[in-house]
């Protein structure tokens, strides 16, 4: 029996990570898969197979050109890019994939090509090999039912590039191994992706959306253009369904796909005639619409609507994908601003529901939903919550902002705890973030922009963002911080409400806000000096230049409670500390705190910007007077306050601009 946790990194995968993987196909997403194979396994040696040789040849170029972009940039040293580049090579002979612990496919969509190379494959590699097909359509039953071992084998669907696009799907079938998929989920996880597990079905989950979101575009060109309807789709799509079509010469591929789920699921699914007879569109690029007629844009936007809402209630009353898989994935994977769910959810179940019935009778044959739509809503978007014995492990997955908070992921880790407090089964949380990079990176600037000026609202802001924090200051039962990598700002501030806090070696926190011409708002001014005043002199460095702590650091100075080597060993460590903590969670004590002396400091942080004088003194000020509250309740009130106060600089709208357009602030413009 395989165990399945909603975090795959909580899995004792059965193997290592592989060693030797091989990819077959050397156009363009084969060597874009094994470049992001390389870039996070440095040491792994890559086997690229083709046919030809001129395509191997410039999939090695690309290899050596992607790398010397990367150290251009500055997103990779020399040594780096050497070691990404090191250990690739190409070959024409099959028999050259014998020592692969992973074969990869990635050549054209052909299903009797699939089918020759995994027979030439099976006969040359090792006997626990796994075999994969990166196939964005044809089943896993139709590609590998005649291998004489199909349980190690599957599909794994990347997304353009794939070498930095974060979605992969994996596929599960009736003859892999269930252990197959969760080593899979492992190693993608391990790696930086998310793995998003899907059914076996054509076009498995994320293709059902993008192809016939494509495919009712192209049945539009009867009443609109093709830049008109990506100008309409724009509301709901960064990049509009012909202008991504040009780029990826997707026509085939969409009479391909519609034709396969036509066969299988019905003619309704039948690809419009048009994708046969143009091969480019004359459309518009993102952030450049046509002015559309208000008549037509009802008309394109419901339709668009319409068979996004049907694939996704069909998605899920199949069972096809999870719901937060399927939202992460068309944000992530397919460039959708918010995910159908979250769109049904805005809209409400009223005027969604007009929307698809009106689709479902105008388009016979296309799914409706099974049940009520509100129905449909009932999960969580931004955490993970799995079972270690008695404890509840709540991974906070937002990767592609760094895990970090907003009042969504914040009601969801607080509805979980709620949830499960008063339960005599549940022994205590861990709270952990999803992959290997970050804990949480802090707080969105959300709704904060709008404040800016305004002391009363900004200080009600702090309170309101607070309100998972003091719930964890009133709990009995304990939660322990599983720090995986960096804890930034509002992240930080939530480890240390935690009641323990366990570390990887390698991670480190830092509270940068007043590099923005702000302060925090939730508790930093505050929690540390009471909880930890030994190491008040460090948590000064840390408020007013912004300076880095390490984790080894930390557990010198007894803010951390444990160090672990790496993600398994620091969920143990934290699994340990809550039991370790039961029955003994007190609250952070009332009292007058003495800290070390806030001597005078240069306005420029610890990397050498300069900084807001003002602000510094802001802070300042506001842990001086929290340190000397009486009460731990009017220290954090203190902080509220002093929040408020920096949003009526004229730093903090210079910082959070600065930030918001992607340039570093200047404060010497400011008084």
């Amino acid at each position: 029996m395989v165990t399945r946790f909603a975090n795959p990194l909580l899995a004792t995968p059965q193997r290592p990570l592989p060693q030797t993987v091989a990819i077959i196909g050397a156009g363009t997403i084969g060597p874009d898969i094994g470049y992001y194979l390389k870039s996070a396994l440095p040491g792994l040696k890559l086997i690229l197979v083709d046919v030809a040789q001129a395509a191997l040849d410039r999939a090695l170029q690309r290899f050596a050109d992607y790398a010397a972009k990367a150290v251009a940039k500055g997103k990779m040293s020399e040594a780096e890019a050497a070691a990404v580049t090191a250990g690739v090579v190409g070959t024409r002979d099959y028999r050259d994939l014998a020592e692969a612990d992973w074969v990869l496919e990635a050549a054209t969509e052909n299903l009797a090509l699939k089918r020759r190379i995994f027979a030439d494959v099976e006969a040359v590699v090792r006997a626990d090999a796994l075999i994969t097909s990166n196939t964005s359509s044809l089943p896993a039953e139709q590609i590998f039912s005649a291998l004489k071992h199909p349980e190690r084998a599957t599909v794994t669907h990347f997304f353009a590039p794939a070498w930095r696009n974060p979605v992969v799907e994996v596929v599960r079938w009736a003859r892999t191994d269930p252990a197959v998929v969760e080593y899979l989920r492992w190693v993608f996880c391990s790696t930086g992706k998310v793995p998003l597990v899907t059914d076996d079905v054509a076009c498995f989950m994320l293709d059902r959306i993008f192809d016939n979101w494509c495919n009712e575009s192209g049945l539009l060109l009867e009443r609109a253009t093709a830049a008109e309807i990506d100008s309409v789709a724009g509301e709901f799509v960064h990049a509009g369904p012909f202008f991504v079509l040009n780029l990826a010469n997707g026509n085939p591929i969409i009479t391909e796909t519609n034709m396969l789920q036509a066969e299988v699921e019905g003619e309704h699914y039948r690809p419009a005639p048009v994708f046969r007879s143009v091969d480019r569109w004359l459309t518009v690029p993102p952030g450049k619409p046509l002015t559309v007629a208000d008549d037509l844009t009802a008309t394109v936007r419901e339709r668009l609507l319409g068979v996004l809402f049907s694939q996704t209630v069909d998605i899920l009353d199949r069972d096809i994908g999870e719901p937060a898989d399927l939202d992460f994935g068309c944000r992530q994977a397919l460039g959708f601003k918010k995910g159908p769910l979250e769109l049904m959810r805005d809209l409400g179940d009223g005027e969604a529901g007009r929307m698809l019935a009106r689709f479902c009778s105008e388009r016979r044959g296309m799914p409706a939903a099974r049940k009520p739509l509100g129905d449909y809503q009932g999960f969580l978007r931004h955490v993970l919550v799995d079972d270690i014995g008695d404890v509840k492990v709540i991974t906070l997955r937002r990767p592609e902002a760094l895990n970090a908070l907003h009042d969504e992921l914040t009601d969801e880790i607080l509805s979980v705890i709620r949830y499960f407090e008063e339960d005599p089964a549940v022994a205590g949380f861990v709270l952990v973030g999803y992959g290997n990079r970050a804990f949480c990176a802090g707080g969105d600037i959300g709704r904060f922009v709008n404040m800016l000026g305004d002391a009363p609202s900004s200080a009600q802001y702090a309170r309101d963002c607070s309100r998972l924090l003091v719930h964890l200051d009133r709990m009995k039962k304990p939660v322990v911080a599983a720090i995986n990598g960096m804890a930034l700002g509002g992240g930080f501030e939530l480890a240390m409400r935690c009641h323990g806090i366990v570390a990887q070696a390698s991670a480190w926190m830092q509270m940068p806000e007043i590099t923005l011409g702000i302060v925090h708002g939730i508790g930093a001014m505050v929690v540390p000096y009471r909880r930890w005043p030994q190491a008040s002199a460090e948590f000064h460095g840390m408020l007013r230049r912004a300076e880095r702590l390490k984790a080894t650091r930390a557990f010198e100075l007894g803010i951390v409670d444990g160090l672990a080597r790496d993600y398994p060993e620091l969920i143990r460590a934290a699994v340990a500390r809550v039991k370790a903590l039961e029955g003994r969670v007190g609250g952070i004590p009332d009292g007058v705190v003495q800290i070390a002396p806030l001597d005078p400091i240069a306005p420029v942080a610890a990397n050498g910007q300069p900084l807001s004088a003002e602000v510094i003194g802001i802070l300042e000020r506001a842990v001086e007077a929290a340190a000397a509250a009486p009460t731990f309740e009017e220290a954090l009130e203190i902080g509220y306050l002093a929040w408020g106060d920096s949003a009526c600089t004229a730093a903090a709208r210079e910082g959070i601009t600065a930030f918001q357009e992607k340039r570093k602030p200047d404060f010497t413009k400011t008084p």
